[in-house]
């Protein structure tokens, strides 16, 4: 009895210790890699005795961008972080900001087993800007600030990609979007699609407005990088949502198409488009008294940008 005791325990080390070999040999080829670039794109215009007239004027854009991710054969996790600001000064104007974006973003992502390329994924992407806007040449009016709008998008579905560096489709059936307005008369005036204040006939404030707007909704994103020549790549990246309680079918688009040229390790060049259409985010006309605006309805809105510029990668 005492040798077939030991033998059954012998027997149970052994597997036991099979099964962690395995356990750990299945994970070993697991990592956590950190990324960090930097890129300052400048562009500047002189004229002398220049017949044909112009403005003298020079134009900054900073780029800085950060990603740490986690990879092991079950489980993909990315953090990433993204800052773009932006001014151009011409003659005889004062400073005027061209570009600001802030931008967090955290995807993590489990597949059953290492034959599919489908990933049950969650996802968190948040966005503001940092510096108030105005609708130059107004300086006094500002028609944005940080977090307000600030975008916040959270929800859960499935991700398809062999290579999600480089290809992913995602989509989910249950994303809540929340639209922050945290300054006051921003909110009262409705700006960003929440809900405005509420005067009396006389106008006196009844009733703030509304300084989060909650919606729930299906998100639609598509990623996509591909090298065309050795020097030239592509960055393609889609985003549609709909909300279920409001409007479904209205669909907001973030379409963003950039082409990257590389002149040598530090110095490249970007060409890109950037067309945004969000019906809560109605465009102001002015009336004609002087002051006054109305209010025409969404437009489809699009920014195109051309650069040269060094980058550091790190």
């Amino acid at each position: 009895m005492k040798q077939i005791f030991i033998a059954v325990a012998l027997l149970c080390y052994q597997l036991s210790s099979a099964q962690m070999d395995s356990l750990l040999i299945e994970h070993a080829e697991y990592t956590w890699l950190q990324t960090n670039k930097v890129g300052v794109d400048i562009s500047e215009v002189t004229f002398v005795n220049w017949n044909a007239g112009g403005s003298n004027s020079i134009s900054a854009l900073l780029n800085v961008a950060t990603a740490l991710k986690y990879e092991d054969s079950y489980f993909k996790w990315k953090n990433s972080a993204l800052l773009r600001y932006g001014i151009n000064k011409q003659e005889a104007q004062k400073i005027r900001k061209t570009e600001d974006q802030l931008e967090l973003i955290s995807t993590l992502g489990f597949r059953k087993d290492t034959l599919t390329n489908w990933y049950f994924s969650g996802r968190f992407n948040f966005k503001t800007q940092l510096t108030n806007g105005f609708s130059y040449p107004d300086r006094t009016n500002e028609i944005s600030k940080f977090m307000a709008p600030g975008y916040l998008f959270f929800g859960g579905g499935a991700e398809y990609g062999k290579n999600l560096e480089k290809f992913s489709f995602y989509f989910s059936p249950l994303t809540v979007k929340a639209t922050f307005v945290l300054d006051e008369d921003l909110s009262n005036a409705g700006s960003f699609g929440v809900e405005p204040a509420v005067y009396d006939e006389n106008g006196v404030l009844i009733e703030q407005g509304e300084r989060v707007r909650t919606e729930m909704g299906i998100l639609l994103t598509n990623a996509l990088e591909v090298d065309i020549y050795d020097n030239i790549s592509l960055i393609n990246q889609l985003s549609l949502y709909t909300d279920y309680l409001n409007n479904l079918g209205n669909t907001d688009i973030d379409w963003e198409i950039v082409f990257n040229f590389t002149v040598n390790e530090y110095v490249k060049a970007t060409l890109g488009s950037h067309v945004r259409y969000d019906d809560d985010i109605k465009i102001l006309e002015p009336t004609e008294v002087e002051g006054e605006f109305e209010e025409s309805g969404a437009r489809v809105q699009w920014k195109q940008l051309l650069g040269v510029g060094v980058v550091i990668d790190f």
